[in-house]
């Protein structure tokens, strides 16, 4: 069993996030669903954290991965 994963992005490396998807979750309807509840717990609080967007991205089913940051591709 593999899961899918989706990479949120951020200029700053140290940001970037790995989530993976619901398993019944298609990657169009993961893509529009994670970016509906990350403006929501932003909008919910102006001083929010990554800890207020994992929580509320979890309680949608969505999980954060670890990961290594490799060397660039440029």
């Amino acid at each position: 069993m593999s899961a899918t994963v989706m990479v949120l992005p951020s200029k700053e490396p140290e940001k970037i996030r790995l989530v993976s998807i619901p398993e019944d979750m298609e990657s169009h309807e993961a893509f529009r669903h994670a970016t509906g509840v990350i403006a929501a717990a932003e909008e919910a609080n102006p001083d929010f954290t990554w800890e207020d967007i994992e929580d509320a991205l979890e309680a949608s089913g969505f999980r954060s991965l670890g990961f290594l940051l490799g060397p660039a591709l440029d």
